[in-house]
């Protein structure tokens, strides 16, 4: 372990963005709560905290545990399909879903649990050395963990492996704009298109998740897909996933894949029942018919749905049963080797044959001792 998290582990790491308020308070300035904390107050996401007059992160260096995934997990199915990721996240979140799927580590007011020490350096070489081609911060949203997450996509970069960010996209504009500056990757999850939904369900807000995306396509590089839970009753009426897949189309485009994922009843939202595989049929069949080229389903098993394929001609251009790839029909350029027109993502010439398994990894095996 290094000096620098034995330091961040005992007196918190220090934060940007944050201000003094007149009153002796200090203001958190990372998402749209800007909470205002008195000394050792910590905010709603529990692992940033006023502490000697200032903002710090409590949570820098310390994770609930790392896992290899295949990207496809994340969801991403356009950016280096098949290839492994090393994933991972530490405790809290800047959101109070009600039907969380995550809770143990969103929700988890216990820095106990993250049992897990690891500087940035020693996760980079954990992903080089089991042959991870990136590192995502997911389980928990990096948003909250933005100087740790940052520091570990600088590390990656430096030994060839690439940043994803799984996110729910509540961030302010300056600390937004330093994040994606490192990412090279991200999924969004827009939980709905009503601000209803958004404050009486997550205590959040619509507009900041829909300038995160906008932010992505107009203002980066960043390769980004769309994730939406579908809530029986709450977010999957034709008229709201009409106006979302629309809203998408005009301001993101035809091309940024969107996934419908399946909710099942967890956390503090369990009498809800699971969501039909029907209204997932009929969520893509309202994307594609807005001019949405790739809609996914998600959370259950769909060959057909959850493949890749060809806007122009049709043709299936990358298999998926689950997270296990079959067809490759992608030149090396990235064309349909049908009829040759240009598939959007990432794409290498060959896809990644990680498959659909998991794989815990001990990083602290690649920590250097000081």
């Amino acid at each position: 372990m290094t000096s620098a998290v034995q330091t961040a582990n005992a007196t918190g790491h220090p934060t940007r963005y944050w201000h003094a308020l007149d009153d002796g308070r200090v203001q958190c300035d990372l998402c749209p709560r800007a909470c205002k904390l008195a000394e050792g107050q910590a905010g709603l996401c529990f692992v940033r905290a006023a502490r000697g007059g200032a903002v710090v992160l409590d949570t820098y260096g310390r994770s609930s545990g790392f896992m290899i995934d295949p990207i496809e997990k994340k969801p991403l199915n356009h950016f280096l399909p098949g290839t492994p990721v090393l994933s991972f996240g530490t405790a809290g979140c800047n959101l109070a879903c009600t039907f969380c799927q995550n809770w143990d580590i969103s929700k988890s007011r216990e820095t106990d649990t993250l049992s897990a020490v690891a500087s940035p350096e020693a996760i980079a070489r954990a992903a080089r050395a089991t042959g991870c081609r990136s590192v995502a911060f997911t389980y928990n949203d990096p948003v909250i963990f933005h100087e740790y997450a940052i520091d570990i996509a600088q590390a990656c970069h430096e030994v060839g492996v690439k940043a994803v960010a799984v996110t729910a996209g509540y961030v302010m504009p300056a600390p937004r704009a330093e994040f994606y500056r490192h990412m090279d990757a991200a999924n969004v999850d827009l939980k709905a298109f009503s601000e209803d939904f958004y404050w009486r369900v997550t205590k959040g807000h619509l507009q900041p998740v829909l300038e995160t995306l906008e932010y992505l396509k107009r203002e980066t590089d960043v390769w980004f897909e769309i994730t939406t839970l579908l809530i029986p009753g709450e977010n999957d009426s034709d008229a709201e996933l009409h106006a979302m897949t629309q809203w998408i189309m005009d301001r993101l485009g035809p091309d940024v894949p969107l996934h419908f994922t399946a909710f099942h009843p967890d956390y503090r939202m369990r009498d809800k029942a699971r969501t039909p595989h029907g209204s997932l049929i009929r969520a893509q069949r309202i994307a594609h018919a807005n001019g949405i080229r790739h809609a996914y389903v998600g959370n259950v098993h769909d060959l057909g749905r959850q493949s890749t394929h060809c806007p122009c001609c049709g043709e299936r251009v990358i298999g998926r049963d689950w997270h296990q790839l079959s067809d490759w029909r992608l030149d090396a350029s990235g064309q349909c080797g049908n009829c040759g027109t240009a598939i959007a993502g990432v794409f290498e010439a060959r896809p990644g044959v990680w498959g659909r398994k998991r794989q815990a990894v001990d990083v602290s095996r690649y920590a250097l001792t000081v």
